[in-house]
């Protein structure tokens, strides 16, 4: 696979990387074994860029790529987030990237992975109440202190990415991007180019419904992000379904499943993309990686343009709950 840069002048990654939500619960139970296979895969495919969180599963996920890593020689870039804060017993979030919260976070999150350092640290949620040329300059520090490679956010406005820009390069911003969550073309796309700045697309392949076989909202456990999440709520769930169905087909025709075809687009539409498609299945990892081999042509593209036009999805990608924090920008 053709390897893409982590900011201007970053570290090369694998073009697909590994969104490690799922490690912790976020669509169904898992354990650690599964989990650690996936990382193997991952190093089988190629996929050298991991994606975690410190509250994905209260650190369970950097927990099970730390004990993974602590019996195989380290060999991933890993990006890890801070700044989302729970009080104790309580599932209500608030956002603090005060310098002595954010210090707290990343040393849990380096603790719990086992290393001294990671390659890319975000923002996970900006907090409205400090301007972010002072978070800017807690981020710059741990830079400075050698913790951390280059500084992330996710989830803010174009506006908010140029006024920590102003302030030092940031090498990257994740997004929701996907066939069905086209906001960031709205902006966020082209500040990055303009930036130098990688799009890190989360949630690529729409949370599974663009997977071979349609989840089944009925089995979702009461922990699954999607139990609430509009679009897999009726009716909206049948019409996301049946405009999808077609696009299943069309990948059918091309030889690759949908999942594959849905991360070809985004890797195809613009060479400073790197998605994370979120996965505990090693089977399911390797149909994202192959995305990383296939080229598309400009027929390719506006057919798949044809079938699923820019607005299709039915249902709000977040509840009001699942919304918060996430900066809006049109």
């Amino acid at each position: 696979m053709n390897k893409r840069a982590l900011g201007k002048n970053g570290p090369l990654v694998s073009p697909v990387g590994l969104g490690c939500w799922s490690f912790a619960g976020a669509y169904g139970p898992t354990d650690e074994t599964e989990s650690h296979e996936t990382l193997a895969k991952a190093l089988d495919l190629g996929v050298d860029f991991l994606d975690t969180a410190n509250v994905y599963g209260a650190g369970v996920s950097e927990q099970v790529i730390g004990s993974f890593i602590a019996k195989n020689p380290n060999q991933f870039r890993i990006a890890t987030k801070g700044g989302i804060q729970r009080a104790p017993g309580s599932t209500e979030r608030v956002f603090n990237n005060s310098s002595s919260y954010l210090r707290e976070c990343l040393e849990k999150s380096l603790k719990n992975l086992g290393v001294d350092y990671v390659d890319l640290y975000y923002i996970h949620r900006r907090d409205p109440n400090l301007p972010i040329e002072e978070v800017m300059e807690t981020l710059v520090a741990f830079k400075n202190e050698g913790k951390i490679g280059g500084i992330g956010f996710s989830e803010i406005a174009p506006s908010s990415l140029r006024r920590a820009h102003a302030v030092h390069p940031v090498a990257a911003v994740q997004s929701e991007y996907s066939l069905w969550t086209r906001g960031p073309e709205l902006g966020m796309v082209q500040a990055c180019e303009d930036l130098g700045v990688t799009f890190v697309p989360f949630s690529p392949v729409g949370r599974g419904m663009f997977g071979q076989n349609a989840p089944d909202p009925g089995s979702f456990s009461k922990i699954d992000f999607r139990k609430n999440n509009p679009r897999f709520l009726e009716p909206n769930f049948s019409y996301n379904l049946k405009a999808i169905d077609q696009f299943r087909i069309f990948a059918a025709d091309k030889g690759l499943s949908p999942a594959t075809l849905a991360l070809a687009w985004i890797l195809n539409r613009n060479d400073t993309h790197v998605p994370i498609p979120g996965t505990r299945s090693a089977s399911h990892l390797s149909e994202c990686a192959a995305a990383g081999a296939v080229s598309l042509t400009p027929d390719d593209l506006a057919e798949i343009e044809a079938l699923l036009p820019v607005g299709f999805a039915h249902g709000d990608r977040y509840s009001d709950a699942q919304l918060g924090g996430a900066e809006r920008y049109c």
